[in-house]
């Protein structure tokens, strides 16, 4: 269980290395940020050299940095980078990467450990307590499955063209410490059709030329998390293609500011007005903008395209990006519980109760907390039991336990809201608007009336009670639910992959035996054809890889 720390406390963390797994001596590596690095004042400085042609709210925006609608996303992506400089988190937030030597961004490492999924869910977590939604880790989902496929295309063609590729371009983004936004998400059209059959071409990003000096892509990405504040864009496929799906079979890398590229973003969080007064307490700092990027015959050199064409392999490199994905979301959403959890802890005291002693509000909380670790306690799981990629060398998330994961938290997000109403009371939203705490005529009585607990003062009481209204009564707390249910995939797309990875005919062989009725032949059974091996059944346990999890000080634990 993550547990938040102050600055003293994250003090005393250190890092266990390999080393610390294999020698009886405890040796012990540290880590530190590349020079090259950047933190959140250089990150903005950075998006001020950029000139992205970006909407919001039927205006062009001329500086992204210094755009107030769009400061909350800023923000939120700001953290990533200053958190890479903390010494105390420095070992979660920042990875070294074997083959260049360079100690890198844990949000731009691929895995090379089971361990590196589990410091990945953690660093997650930690940011997203901070920000709600750190955004950023889309990144390494996204290039964790670039590695995979990658490989696998240059294991199908017998060279090593698109490995190269990729690892020239790790190392550009590496090397730069840059924040990459994932164009997956199709406008898609009629979704009963696939790619080649739209009226419209452009609802799906496909290749309309081909030259020398690379590829012409056109078409609509329609949701891309935090577009406007990213350096680059990466360009997936967003499903499994078919042969006359070719054209639209595109991987590649651009620069926001690529001609031909234009987004049309909502706002990050709830910039607005009478944020002086304390509304929207959270979501004025911390938010997340999306944006519908539109391709309009953008030139790609030949370097930034990983694949154009090869439909047989979008497959892999979509199911790979949602494996690491909903991985991701579920330490995400855990972050976002631990806010809940701690803002209904403190309401009831607000409000005049302890839990621990009024089993109506302990049932609630308890609840709460279940529901959290639970789908948390998946992420961790799927990184135990992560799955080795010998071609590329990669770990991915166990893909059951990562789909079960974000199933959980997909349909329980509005259950966390409904508990944190219930434990808060209706104050959250009968209270009144933040205006009247500087009006004259009613705030010294409101103070009066409406304080509970003589040692909770009035202020701090209204403070957490705006501040549960900002994350789940508010446009921002709706937010938070479809992000949660749709976000990395429906609830049905985890279903069929529960479904799909699931060992059932393992399940079905040990009944069998038991029953001493022999097990029946495989042949032609559809319900005996998900099988696993590794984990013990046919041939043993898997081993899950070097976990190199950084331990909590004993201050934290005992919280």
């Amino acid at each position: 269980m993550t547990v938040p720390l102050d600055r003293a406390e994250r003090n005393d963390l250190r890092v266990a290395g390999p080393a610390d797994l294999s020698d009886a001596g405890g040796v012990r590596i540290s880590l530190q940020p590349d020079p090259a690095s950047l933190d959140g004042a250089g990150y903005r400085e950075s998006l001020r050299r950029l000139k992205p042609v970006v909407y919001v709210d039927g205006r062009r925006v001329e500086s992204v940095a210094d755009e107030p609608s769009l400061a909350p996303g800023v923000n939120a992506l700001a953290v990533s980078y200053d958190y890479a400089r903390d010494n105390a988190l420095a070992p979660l937030m920042l990875a070294r990467q074997t083959a260049t030597g360079r100690t890198v961004n844990r949000m731009l490492h691929v895995n090379e450990s089971a361990g590196d999924l589990l410091n990945k869910l953690e660093a997650v977590r930690i940011l997203c307590q901070e920000t709600g939604c750190a955004q950023r880790y889309l990144a390494h989902d996204a290039l964790n499955a670039l590695a995979r496929v990658t490989s696998e295309i240059d294991d199908a063609r017998g060279s090593r063209e698109h490995r190269a590729r990729f690892a020239a371009y790790l190392d550009h983004v590496q090397g730069g410490d840059l924040a990459l936004g994932i164009a997956m998400t199709d406008a898609k059209g009629d979704r009963s059709k696939r790619p080649h059959e739209q009226g419209n071409p452009d609802t799906y990003v496909h290749v309309v030329g081909r030259s020398g000096k690379g590829i012409v892509i056109s078409g609509t990405k329609a949701i891309v998390t935090g577009a406007p504040y990213m350096h680059e864009l990466l360009v997936m496929p967003c499903r499994n293609m078919t042969r006359d799906d070719a054209d639209f079979a595109v991987c590649c890398a651009v620069p926001v500011d690529a001609p031909g590229i234009t987004m049309v973003s909502r706002p990050a969080g709830r910039p607005g007005e009478k944020l002086e007064h304390g509304d929207a307490l959270f979501s004025r700092r911390y938010g997340q903008a999306t944006a519908v990027v539109i391709f309009d015959r953008v030139l790609v050199p030949w370097e930034r395209v990983f694949y154009a064409g090869d439909w047989e392999h979008s497959g892999t490199l979509t199911y790979a990006y949602a494996a690491h994905h909903r991985q991701s979301c579920i330490a995400a959403r855990a972050g976002f519980g631990d806010l809940l959890i701690g803002a209904g802890a403190l309401m009831c005291e607000a409000n005049g109760f302890d839990p621990g002693s009024v089993s109506n509000l302990r049932e609630p909380m308890v609840e709460l907390i279940k529901i959290v670790e639970g789908f948390y306690a998946c992420g961790v799981a799927a990184s135990v039991y992560a799955v080795h990629d010998e071609a590329s060398g990669t770990f991915m998330p166990e893909p059951v336990f990562a789909n079960i994961g974000k199933l959980l938290l997909a349909t329980q997000i509005y259950d966390m809201h409904r508990l944190a109403h219930d434990v808060s009371g209706g104050l959250v939203v009968a209270l009144p608007g933040p205006d009247e705490d500087h009006n004259p005529a009613t705030a010294a009585t409101l103070a009066e009336v409406l304080r509970a607990n003589p040692d909770v003062p009035y202020d701090k009481r209204i403070e957490v009670a705006r501040f549960v209204e900002d994350l789940t009564a508010s446009y921002q707390g709706g937010w938070y639910s479809l992000i949660s249910l749709h976000g990395g995939g429906s609830p049905a797309a985890m279903k069929q992959e529960i479904w799909r990875n699931y060992p059932v005919g393992n399940k079905v062989r040990l009944v069998e035996r038991l029953l001493e009725r022999g097990v029946l032949a495989d042949a032609g059974r559809a319900i005996t054809r998900n099988r696993q091996p590794g984990r013990c059944c046919d041939h043993g346990c898997t081993s899950p890889g070097q976990s190199i999890m950084v331990p909590l000080p004993a201050s934290a634990r005992e919280r």
